[in-house]
């Protein structure tokens, strides 16, 4: 980050709630909070891995912060601008600068649109350029994501996943913009393609200056790709560092839970290694647990945790974890995952 510069991407206070339908006529509908009280930031050119299970919030997170949900209290400053009371074509132009790349990469795209037209699509939505100057940006962004520029004709049924991912790429791509939102870009694909498609987007962002949200629930696929990581847990960023801090140095209880789930390549050090073992499912979020969100999957949790929520307390330069027992005689060791293997 350039000294004094603001971040691209800053939410404040974020929250977003719901209403979800009574399921007899004598109750009112109950309030769905998947997102509550996040703060965090996105800088300039970086990458920030957004991890949790299914469930934890970080699509909602992801989709408001583009405006597809209306947070429900809090700020999201774009370039320093607050974009939460932006309408019509204020909001149409921040859209322009923010595109997302979504999960499955056969919903996403129209069966019945050429792929040459997908990709347009943008252009056409925001009356950029001639038909013809169109055709060309279409052809640069085919060629910039390896997709063979004649295949411009074809249908989105002619190509495998990894390479409908690409071609939603190249449509988000379009217009240009600073922010890409990557929900889950990888998940719906084989393991040999996802490696692929995470090269494509670092090489993108190495070439185009891009800054990233990538949000995923694999851990060593976050690892390839993100300065820094964001751990979301039943609507709540409950650790956030660097990369190395957070997979190196885990704080917080359900970090370190994460990470002891992914083996280790190397026999020997998976069966040394100690684990903090976690159990039960994440509970709804419509009536989410007092005190600390976690402590009810806890190994570690103390009569506190069930009693007051813990604010973000500051484990290193950078990285703050919200735990009652960061900084204290109790807290768990972070199991040992330094010498762990990357995928290639």
């Amino acid at each position: 980050m350039t000294e004094g510069r603001k971040p691209l991407v800053e939410a404040t206070g974020l929250s977003v709630e719901f209403r979800v339908a009574a399921r007899s006529w004598r109750r009112d509908g109950q309030r769905l909070v998947a997102v509550a009280g996040v703060d965090f930031a996105i800088e300039h050119g970086e990458t920030l891995g957004l991890v949790g299970e299914s469930g934890s919030g970080k699509t909602t997170l992801g989709r408001t912060l583009l405006r597809l949900y209306e947070p429900s209290e809090g700020s999201i400053a774009y370039d320093g601008v607050d974009i939460v009371p932006l309408r019509g074509r204020a909001l149409r132009t921040f859209r322009s600068r923010a595109q997302m790349v979504f999960q499955d990469p056969y919903a996403s795209l129209n069966s019945r649109m050429k792929v040459g037209d997908i990709v347009a699509e943008p252009l056409r939505a925001y009356r950029r350029g001639s038909r013809a100057s169109r055709a060309r940006r279409v052809r640069e962004l085919l060629d910039l994501v390896g997709i063979p520029v004649e295949s411009a004709d074809r249908f989105p049924h002619a190509f495998s996943g990894g390479q409908r991912q690409r071609i939603g790429i190249a449509r988000a791509l379009a217009l240009e913009p600073d922010l890409l939102i990557a929900d889950e870009p990888v998940s719906a694909l084989d393991v040999s393609i996802q490696a692929q498609i995470v090269n494509l987007l670092k090489d993108l962002q190495a070439d185009l200056g891009l800054t990233i949200l990538f949000i995923a629930h694999d851990l060593a696929v976050v690892r390839q790709i993100a300065n820094r990581v964001a751990v979301m847990y039943l609507g709540q960023i409950v650790e956030i560092g660097t990369r190395e801090q957070v997979f190196d140095s885990p704080a917080h209880p359900y970090t370190q839970s994460l990470l002891a789930a992914v083996p280790i390549p190397d026999p020997e050090s998976e069966r040394s290694r100690e684990r903090v073992v976690l159990r039960g499912e994440i509970p709804s979020p419509i009536a989410p647990p007092s005190g600390c969100r976690f402590h009810t999957r806890c190994p570690v949790a103390l009569p506190l945790c069930s009693e007051v929520e813990p604010d973000h307390r500051t484990v290193a330069a950078g990285h703050r974890a919200a735990c009652h027992l960061v900084g204290s005689r109790s807290q768990p060791k972070a199991p040992p995952l330094a010498h762990r293997k990357e995928h290639p």
